[in-house]
């Protein structure tokens, strides 16, 4: 650690020392992107680095709306609602002059299919990709799939020449612990290529002049200097000192600090996102508490007692100032699905004792809790407060936290029984949700789903959910679905994000619902 915040800090007086021009953004938030492979995590930092070298084939812009990117057009094949026809852009050229393609597309979306990418569950409905000519692509979907664009926003091209001269066909096993070509070189079309890369240290972009979009977008900004900086504390006084120019995450205790400083401003906006505990409801034993050969989260009046033992509103007024949402569900209010009606948590700390009792746990029991430090906004103490919450109930809470880039795979690779993650939704559809959450974990689903929850029917209704054109048959599955999750009480919805930006009067940019800002609709004054 010690170590980390020298090389950041030196990182930070050597842009300061150089006197950045006022064309060039010097960009913190708390972590950093875990890779530049485009397809190997679906991670919000990592898409955010990303979206500056690497663009898909529909973006959306910072109001959430649908805008052309590598695709000018894109509908359901007249005569054939099983296929897609995607129109591209002419004449973009990747970062190394390489033309861009529909035999690029073909690649990209067949390279984010496979076994290690953790893009797949997007791509579940597509059977084929075909270039019909150099800039026409076909996607054939199992059964009409109304909101296929929706799922690829967040899908980057890749040069497939490139991926192939330098062995990166393959996605990069992230939980494996692989390091490939593409971990960290970036060939894209994006608007800014990159200079250098020094992971949790600093990364260093420049305008790509060629870019198809000069004159399409402000392109104020010629310079990125991004440099995660961990630290609440170390990241406000970047700001404030004049260091940066723009963090994502303004601390809570700290906004009135900012908003008070002379030429800052903070910008306020509700997040796309929901932050909540998973439970490993599915394993007769589990490893993590003091219960021998059984396992208490399997008892679903044990996880209802849990959930109404988390005290919300106090977490909302104390530890984040009020700058939270309390939530009942784990879709945020901007998702087709979610209702008023269960995004309700009732706490009730007497009502949980008696159901600790009714399941036969009325002496409680330990478990370990498994946190980021370094992901969400006030991650970690967020679940320091819900050890104090639980241990009212007599769940007694061993607090683990850690980077997110060591917390993550603990959760994809099963070796967690409860844990924190935050939940963001960019198609804003509960599929999404359903496909990562709930489904059965699968070669193709369910990646994110540590719950161990599965049932044969949930998985066939999340199926019927690509194929469906029927937008009222469609919604009541959702429905359906969303009465058995709250049911079951597989996770413990804590609240939806509330996003505070940071930044110099002259840094013209809005707060993206995604905290996905795209640095080339940013005007510099």
């Amino acid at each position: 650690m010690k170590r980390t915040t020298g090389l950041l800090a030196a990182a930070l007086l050597a842009s300061t020392a150089i006197g950045a021009s006022a064309e060039t953004l010097r960009w913190a938030r708390a972590g950093d992107s875990l890779t530049l492979d485009p397809h190997a995590q679906n991670e919000g930092p990592t898409h955010t680095l990303a979206h500056q070298m690497y663009e898909p084939l529909i973006i959306r812009d910072q109001t959430g709306a649908f805008e052309p990117a590598l695709a000018t057009s894109w509908a359901p094949k007249e005569g054939d609602p099983n296929v897609w026809v995607f129109n591209l852009r002419e004449g973009v050229t990747y970062h190394d002059g390489a033309d861009f393609t529909a035999e690029d597309v073909v690649f990209s979306i067949n390279r984010a299919k496979s076994e290690d990418s953790d893009m797949k569950e997007l791509l579940t409905s597509i059977v084929e990709v075909r270039a019909v000519d150099d800039y026409t692509v076909e996607m054939v979907t199992d059964g009409p799939n109304p909101i296929l664009p929706s799922n690829l926003t967040n899908l980057f091209m890749m040069d497939k020449g490139w991926a192939e001269a330098n062995d990166t066909v393959k996605v990069q096993d992230v939980e494996g612990g692989e390091q490939t070509f593409a971990t960290a070189n970036v060939n894209g079309t994006g608007p800014f290529r990159l200079v250098s890369r020094e992971p949790d240290v600093r990364t260093v972009l420049e305008q790509n002049e060629n870019y198809w979009g000069m004159d399409q977008f402000p392109m104020d900004v010629t310079r990125i200097e991004y440099t995660p900086i961990q630290n609440a504390a170390t990241r406000v006084a970047a700001l404030l000192s004049g260091e940066v120019d723009f963090i994502q995450d303004v601390p809570v205790q700290d906004l009135g600090r900012v908003a008070d400083t002379e030429g800052l401003v903070v910008k306020t906006a509700p997040q796309n996102r929901v932050i909540f505990f998973g439970l490993n409801m599915g394993a007769d034993d589990i490893a993590n508490d003091d219960v021998e050969g059984e396992n208490p989260l399997a008892d679903v009046r044990v996880r209802k007692a849990m959930n109404m033992a988390i005290n919300r509103e106090a977490i909302k007024q104390v530890v984040m100032r009020g700058q939270s949402q309390p939530a009942g569900m784990i879709a945020p209010p901007f998702v087709n699905g979610w209702s008023a009606e269960m995004d309700q948590a009732e706490t009730d700390v007497e009502a949980a004792k008696a159901l600790m009792e009714e399941a036969g746990y009325s002496d409680g029991f330990s478990i370990q809790l498994d946190c980021p430090n370094d992901r969400y906004i006030n991650d970690e103490a967020i679940c320091q407060a819900v050890v104090g919450m639980l241990g009212q109930i007599g769940v007694t809470v061993n607090l683990d936290a850690k980077p997110k880039a060591q917390h993550f795979p603990l959760i994809t690779n099963g070796e967690t029984d409860f844990y924190m993650l935050g939940w963001g939704v960019p198609t804003y559809d509960s599929e999404y949700i359903f496909n990562f959450l709930v489904h059965t974990r699968t070669d193709e689903r369910g990646s994110w789903n540590g719950t161990g929850f599965s049932n044969p029917e949930v998985d066939e209704m999340i199926q019927s959910l690509a194929s469906e054109t029927d937008l009222e048959v469609r919604n009541d599955t959702i429905q359906s679905i969303w009465e058995v999750v709250q049911a079951e009480t597989i996770y413990l919805p804590v609240h939806h994000q509330v996003l505070n930006w940071g930044m110099k009067e002259g840094v013209g940019i809005e707060v993206d619902p995604e905290d996905s800002p795209k640095i080339k609709y940013i005007s510099m004054n």
